[in-house]
């Protein structure tokens, strides 16, 4: 399982997501942590660092990093409306 990491500013973008698109990014993101690479996509070029979380109601950019700790990092969240 991957150690989920977030700023204040994704986890206000996070809170203020309408509540469908609140719980289907809270099972997504869940799944992310259980296997990141499975649940997302790369993002342009696969670097096997930077993916895309790719759902109905929002898009969100992550970092994954394997060493030392395995660490999933949102650095963006965008709702699609």
């Amino acid at each position: 399982m991957y150690e989920l990491r977030y700023d204040a500013t994704i986890e206000a973008v996070w809170d203020s997501l309408p509540d469908q698109a609140r719980d289907e990014f809270d099972r997504a993101i869940l799944a992310a942590c259980e296997d990141p690479f499975g649940a997302t996509e790369p993002y342009g070029i696969d670097d096997g660092v930077t993916r895309t979380l790719v759902l109905t109601h929002t898009v969100a950019v992550l970092l994954i990093s394997q060493a030392p700790r395995k660490i999933l990092r949102i650095l963006q969240i965008t709702h699609l409306g």
